[in-house]
């Protein structure tokens, strides 16, 4: 199953801003938008609104029309593009909430998982069918909505893969990098489901040039 209710492919007219390392499970991407969240300093990665929005490009979470649309009204209403992301952050919170108890084999708070059914909730009224193809007859898809503009946008599709994953056989395979310092959250897709790390050209590679230097030390 994908959880990714991608409307097209990723635009790339602009430079990616974000990594996205999950495996097509977009609500886990959004959930490493803190990065070194268990540090001294955890790093902020959603900003301002804009940074939002361009989440939802980089993921193909929203059409690139409608991000362009988004980015370009927000200055115009700071006030609601603020509420918006201060939104987005209280989901990425909770979902990290919920998935680290499962991670950690514990009991989801109840208070989390009331949450994150609002916001599932919220997503599913802005969900509507359209045809998949034009030229095919028959053929329909979900699609969210994108008139009126709404800043709350890009956390629909969010909400609805968290949904959707932890109502799904996949749950069982949502890791975390074994990186004490990343720790980055992702579907384990893989054949035997052992991955243990990210991203295999960094944290991976970190590992094995620490485990070189030890054995140098050690000899």
């Amino acid at each position: 199953m994908r959880h990714t209710h991608r409307t097209e492919k990723p635009s790339r007219r602009r430079a990616p801003r974000f990594e996205l390392v999950s495996g097509n499970a977009i609500c886990l991407d959004f959930t490493n938008t803190l990065d070194d969240r268990f540090s001294d300093e955890p790093k902020e990665l959603l900003k301002d609104y804009v940074d939002l929005a361009r989440f939802a490009e980089d993921t193909g979470a929203l059409s690139a029309g409608y991000v362009d649309r988004l980015m370009e009204k927000s200055p115009m209403t700071p006030g609601e593009s603020r509420h918006a992301l201060e939104a987005a952050i209280q989901l990425r919170e909770t979902m990290n909430t919920v998935f680290w108890a499962i991670l950690n084999k514990k009991p989801v708070p109840a208070a989390a998982l009331y949450t994150l059914n609002g916001y599932v909730q919220a997503a599913a009224q802005h969900l509507q069918l359209a045809p998949k193809n034009k030229n095919a007859s028959g053929a329909f898809e979900w699609r969210f909505e994108e008139t009126p503009l709404n800043f709350e946008a890009p956390m629909w599709p969010i909400a609805r893969s968290a949904g959707e994953l932890l109502a799904s056989d996949q749950l069982q395979y949502i890791h975390a990098c074994e990186s004490k310092t990343c720790q980055w959250l992702f579907l384990d897709t893989s054949k035997n489901h052992r991955r243990r790390w990210c991203d295999m050209t960094k944290c991976g590679n970190r590992a094995k040039a620490q485990r070189f230097y030890n054995r140098k030390r050690k000899s």
